[in-house]
């Protein structure tokens, strides 16, 4: 048994506005499955599918008061490219954000609402990847990260060291899984958290107890919905889809 990576869940104070953003910055469609609720998807993607991981927008009231501990990194292909990246973001309404990174070859931004992300210098490894070149999640250890993650999930462990961790779907294609060793604590619920979802056929109870058993944490929100919320042994949260 396994899950599949198949989307990033985005809290947002205007879940279209942001979508917007987001769909013009990745070249995506956009679309709604209900109130609240911006869903972007490349176009012509046959969902789920590992060659992209797919962003879905939620609103909430709640405000961004602390970095977030989830964020993509954006592929570029060329130093030129990187800075019409860059400046085509700004003209969507991002701006250059300065989280302690100091003097890197990558342009740290934040999105209309203040979400970090990063426009990435060309990289060989990020050619292929499609706009997103990986999901990030700050951690306090990286190799403990990847062996959850790449228990609970079908993604293959690609490097592992004391500061950083790389996964990527084990067919090979779409954006890495990164983990990256940060001193910052994590402090509430994750603004932008993961969504795994269970192959067709399989048991969403069965696959609950095995994520717990490799170390997640079950999350009771008192709520009746047909998803499960938990949380990995670093306390992130991420919500066990049904199976499709």
């Amino acid at each position: 048994m396994a899950t599949r990576l198949v989307q990033i869940n985005m809290k947002a104070r205007d879940d279209f506005a942001l979508g917007g953003f987001w769909a013009q910055a990745l070249g995506w469609e956009i679309s709604s499955e209900g109130p609240g609720v911006t869903n972007l998807e490349p176009e012509g993607f046959v969902y789920p599918d590992p060659v992209a991981v797919c962003v879905d927008l939620i609103v909430s009231s709640e405000p961004k008061t602390v970095k977030n501990r989830v964020h993509v990194d954006l592929a570029t292909t060329s130093a030129a490219h990187q800075a019409q990246v860059v400046a085509r973001l700004t003209d969507l309404g991002a701006t250059v954000a300065d989280v302690g990174q100091g003097d890197v070859p990558w342009t740290v931004m934040a999105d209309p609402e203040g979400n970090e992300f990063c426009v990435l210098d060309p990289r060989p490894l990020y050619q292929d990847t499609g706009p997103i070149a990986a999901v990030v999640v700050d951690c306090a250890d990286p190799r403990a990260m990847a062996r959850f993650w790449s228990a609970a999930t079908d993604w293959t462990v690609h490097e592992v060291t004391d500061q950083s961790a790389r996964l990527r779907s084990a067919k090979g294609v779409g954006p890495y899984l990164e983990f990256v060793s940060t001193p910052d604590v994590k402090s509430g619920w994750n603004r932008v958290h993961l969504d795994v979802r269970p192959y067709p056929g399989d048991d969403p109870e069965a696959e609950a107890t095995r994520l717990r058993s490799l170390g997640a944490t079950p999350i009771d929100l008192g709520q009746d919905v047909p998803w499960r919320v938990l949380a990995d042994p670093e306390g992130n949260e991420f919500c066990l889809l049904t199976p499709s």
